[in-house]
């Protein structure tokens, strides 16, 4: 399985009628797992990289609720890039997957739905720390 079929985007449905537009997500539906922790990442200048991290235990669905960014996924062998743009788009990423969250729009609103409650020490913050555990995982 590639990391693009792991990582998949997410499509949600957009209701909405001439009042607006509404978007429901519901954990172990829309999304694979019950969500335990929500937050959101915003004014964040487009220069700034966020995220630097993989996660032992967490899996995330990030979804851009105004504005846009661009999230790098990789697993130290394969590499992709998703422009997180529409409100009804999110991807989901799993554990022990590296993501580095960028390029935000001044208007960005980055919406983080997490699997798990946070745990500091759940994280892998240096890239060749990850490398070497993923080497060890791979082989």
């Amino acid at each position: 399985m590639t990391l693009k079929d792991r990582c998949r985007v997410i499509q949600f449905a957009d209701f909405g009628d001439e009042r607006g537009k509404l978007v429901v997500i519901e954990g172990n539906q829309a999304i694979p797992f019950k969500i335990k922790r929500v937050f959101y990442i915003y004014d964040s200048d487009s220069t700034v990289v966020r995220g630097q991290h993989a996660n032992k235990e967490s899996e995330f669905v990030l979804i851009n609720v105004a504005g846009q960014s661009k999230v790098r996924i990789t697993d130290g062998k394969e590499e992709f890039i998703v422009e997180l743009n529409k409100p009804m788009m999110g991807v989901y990423i799993p554990k022990m997957i590296w993501k580095d969250m960028y390029d935000f729009s001044s208007d960005s609103v980055l919406l983080v739905l997490a699997s798990t409650h946070y745990d500091g020490k759940e994280y892998i913050r240096n890239y060749d720390d990850y490398l070497k555990i993923m080497g060890e995982i791979h082989d």
